[in-house]
């Protein structure tokens, strides 16, 4: 057994267990901190799998954005935390076996499983040499997207100012309504 081996065990049992605790918490913001606990593992995941861009886009835009949108969220709605919901050790036996059952299915499917031992090669684009798939990754990246896919990627820029714009006259509009609504 090597590091990288024991590495992907410890991530996939974050990951997993981040899963199972945000199912079984009962306080929502407990939920988020497991779901941050598994997001943050499958980005470990992606560095080992040699996507260091791909890892640090999970760290930023779902550990960071996403999981703060949802604290946002969460304080900002009315809710009621004392409430409690009724689910005894019969639901935590079943939720139980099906983690058990899960985790043999996939051990099943992945013990005998070879993968090819051979480095990938990705040809140069138009240059005729051969390159490592997993090597300068964030800088293909980075050229595929400001050469081949600019149009898309300017695209999707205006887009989304549109959309904090019209959510800003939302948010604008519904504050001016309450003031009116009081007076």
């Amino acid at each position: 057994m090597n590091g990288e081996l024991l590495a992907f065990f410890i991530l996939a049992l974050i990951a997993i267990g981040g899963g199972v605790l945000m199912l079984n918490m009962r306080k929502v913001i407990h939920m988020v901190v497991a779901l941050v606990f598994t997001f943050l593992s499958i980005a470990g995941l992606y560095v080992l799998l040699s996507a260091e861009f791909v890892a640090v886009v999970q760290v930023l835009i779902y550990s960071g954005g996403v999981s703060i949108i949802m604290l946002f969220g969460i304080m900002l709605t009315r809710h009621d935390d004392r409430s409690k919901v009724s689910g005894g050790w019969l639901r935590r036996f079943f939720a139980g076996i099906g983690v058990l059952v899960f985790f043999a299915i996939m051990f099943y499917g992945i013990k005998d499983l070879a993968l090819g031992g051979g480095e990938v090669l990705l040809s140069g684009q138009g240059q005729g040499e051969e390159q490592a798939l997993y090597e300068n990754n964030t800088q293909k990246i980075g050229i595929s997207l400001y050469s081949n896919y600019i149009i898309p990627f300017e695209i999707t820029s205006v887009l989304l100012l549109v959309a904090l714009v019209g959510a800003i006259t939302l948010a604008k509009r519904d504050d001016t309504e309450e003031v009116n609504d009081d007076e």
